[in-house]
């Protein structure tokens, strides 16, 4: 079919429309990339560069404490083997290490070295420093706590200790045996056996504890009075009454 002169005038009138609206589109496209190309171009550069950076640096730090490492480890060989001084000398640099792990471990046993040499004010003060350190992960800084306060404990109010060390005398702690040893010991020095003895006790049967100290725990609340033989046949006892009556009732049910 033909078509008349109105369809002839609409089609071209469409084209041309299409061909002005692409016109601009190309003008503000030419426009904006006048106006803001090159700004973008610098931030696409200044995004590679920094991600560029940030594994440079990750790759620095993961070279960094792999070294540390290894100095670590050879320090520790070299006390075993009787090398101390050159021990020490690794320990001290290992000590100011960024890397905050290697750093609380050198420092731990700087401490420890220092307290067998009868230095105990040194070793106190690093102890101390430690478990103030926030950078380091809690286990660091509590073994830190519980070291300093073992170190000092004689010329401690004992409801200083009792007060320090509170967080970490509790069952599942990983501390509980040594942490709540001293407690205990405190509240004796306090004269509150009756709040020892039960510390005692529930050291001796925690799961996880040293032997040697679920042993001396033992002894000693035997001494105060508490047979945590006993203690345990009772709880067996009842958790055995408990589970038959429940069994009981649940037959009884059906």
């Amino acid at each position: 079919m033909a078509l008349t002169p109105t369809d002839k005038r609409a089609g071209s009138d469409e084209a041309f429309l299409r061909e002005v609206d692409d016109a601009v589109r190309a003008s503000d496209l030419t426009s904006f990339w006048t106006r803001y190309g090159r700004w973008l171009l610098l931030v696409l550069v200044v995004g590679l560069l920094a991600f560029g950076g940030w594994i440079v640096y990750q790759n620095q730090q993961q070279a960094a404490a792999d070294k540390q490492s290894e100095e670590f480890v050879d320090a520790m060989d070299k006390l075993r083997a009787g090398q101390e001084k050159e021990a020490r000398a690794k320990l001290a640099t290992l000590a100011k290490a960024k890397q905050p792990g290697y750093r609380a471990m050198a420092q731990m046993v700087e401490a420890n070295l220092l307290g067998e040499d009868g230095k105990t004010k040194e070793a106190i003060a690093i102890y101390k420093q430690v478990a103030g350190d926030s950078s380091l992960p809690q286990t660091f800084r509590d073994l830190a706590l519980l070291r300093q306060t073992s170190a000092e404990f004689d010329k401690l109010a004992p409801q200083v200790v009792i007060d320090r060390l509170k967080p970490l005398a509790t069952a599942g702690n990983p501390w509980f045996g040594s942490a709540g040893e001293l407690t205990a010991i405190a509240y004796m020095k306090q004269g509150k056996e009756n709040l020892a003895g039960p510390i005692f006790a529930q050291i001796a049967k925690q799961e996880g504890v040293p032997p040697t100290i679920r042993s001396r725990a033992q002894q000693m609340a035997g001494a105060l009075g508490i047979d945590t033989v006993q203690v345990d046949e009772k709880r067996n006892a009842a958790t055995n009454a408990a589970q038959g009556s429940a069994a009981g009732e649940t037959a009884t049910g059906e």
